[in-house]
């Protein structure tokens, strides 16, 4: 059995880590796997728990500010230097660091999603390039696979603009508290094509820190065997 295989039938018995062990293109080629933390319909914030790959409270939603789509992030996907590099370019702001983080993305779709936690195709139209005190933290803007309404929404330009204010906004102050000087920043909005390139560093940003994830348990087991 190939070593594809056999970690793919692993996962058949045990719960695949949703930052490590879900493939990012599994869904088709022209598409993307997102697992989903947080809906328009959650008073709480959820976010993953990098070490156990389960979801965690991270607070309960303060304000009247709700995320106005599903909100996620991609697999297998890490902020690092080359999509920190990527900000760099464009502000001309050397100090710019990746934030640590999976790629985060944020899915229109006009059925009524309830809950996260699952898993949710899609396919990227854009993004905002964001900074969050000095570091890079992208958001991509996507559109649910196959859905009726969004489905001819190939590109960021082709949503309203009221549309895009309102993802312009949210960004802008859901971290904000009553009194202080907001931290964030969106110094531009992209279409698809930067999104794809976004995407990709992000991958070589993962490959880099994280490895080929199939090798990594390949390694392990060759050690607990042979010693």
């Amino acid at each position: 059995m190939t070593s594809k295989r056999l970690w793919d039938q692993a996962g058949l018995r045990y719960k695949s880590h949703p930052w490590h062990g879900i493939e990012l293109h599994s869904d088709s080629p022209n598409s993307l796997m997102a697992f989903v933390e947080v809906t328009p319909h959650d008073s709480v914030k959820y976010e993953i728990d990098k070490l156990s790959g389960y979801l965690k409270v991270d607070r309960p939603q303060k304000f009247s500010n709700i995320v106005p789509a599903l909100y996620g992030f991609l697999p297998q996907t890490y902020c690092m230097e080359e999509v920190a590099e990527r900000c760099k370019t464009i502000t001309g702001n050397s100090e710019i660091v990746g934030d640590g983080d999976p790629l985060d993305v944020l899915i229109l779709s006009e059925r009524n999603i309830t809950h996260g936690n699952i898993l949710v195709p899609c396919i990227p139209i854009g993004g905002l390039r964001m900074i969050d005190g000095g570091e890079a933290d992208d958001k991509i803007i996507a559109v649910l696979k196959g859905d009726e309404v969004y489905k001819d929404w190939n590109d960021i330009s082709d949503l309203p603009e009221n549309m895009i204010e309102r993802l312009h906004h949210y960004f802008l102050t859901y971290k904000n508290m009553p009194g202080q000087k907001a931290k964030c920043e969106i110094v531009e909005i992209y279409g698809k094509d930067e999104a794809n390139q976004v995407i990709q560093a992000s991958e070589k940003d993962y490959k880099k820190h994280f490895g080929n994830i199939n090798d990594r348990l390949d390694a392990a087991v060759r050690k607990d065997f042979i010693g």
